[in-house]
C-alpha cells in the first residue's frame, strides 16, 4: 500500500487547510485511515482516524476544529482543519491499514503544515 499526502502549507492563525491522502496498491486490505502529526523533539501524535464504515476518533486538542472524512470510492482520506493555531504546526503523516484502531501498518510521506502570522 502506498499513501500520497498533499495539501499542507503556510496559513495564518484562524485559517483553514484541507489535507488529502490517496491510497494505492493493495487497497482491499485497508480498513482504518488516519492522520498523525509530529514536531521535532516530540512524540508522534494521533490527530484523527476513521474506519471504512465511518467511525471516527479525534485528539482532544483538535475536537471541534478538525474533521476527518473519507471517500472509499476514491481511496482517499481528508482532514479539514479549521481554526488553526500555532501549536498545530507540524508534519502531518497519513496512516492506513487493516486494523480498526490506529496506529495502522502503512505510512505515507509527511506534509508540512505551518501556522504563523
Amino acid at each position: 500500500v502506498q499513501l500520497q499526502a498533499s495539501g499542507g502549507g503556510l496559513v495564518q492563525p484562524g485559517g483553514s487547510l484541507r489535507l488529502s491522502c490517496v491510497a494505492s496498491g493493495s487497497i482491499f486490505s485497508i480498513n482504518g485511515m488516519g492522520w498523525y502529526r509530529q514536531t521535532p523533539g516530540k512524540q508522534r501524535e494521533l490527530v484523527a482516524a476513521i474506519t471504512k464504515i465511518g467511525s471516527t476518533m479525534y485528539a482532544d486538542s483538535v475536537k471541534g476544529r478538525f474533521t476527518i472524512s473519507r471517500d472509499n470510492a476514491k481511496n482517499t482520506v481528508y482532514l479539514q482543519m479549521n481554526g488553526l493555531k500555532a501549536e498545530d504546526t507540524a508534519v502531518y503523516l497519513c496512516n492506513a491499514g487493516p486494523l480498526w484502531t490506529p496506529p495502522y501498518d502503512y505510512w505515507g510521506q509527511g506534509t508540512q503544515v505551518t501556522v504563523s502570522s
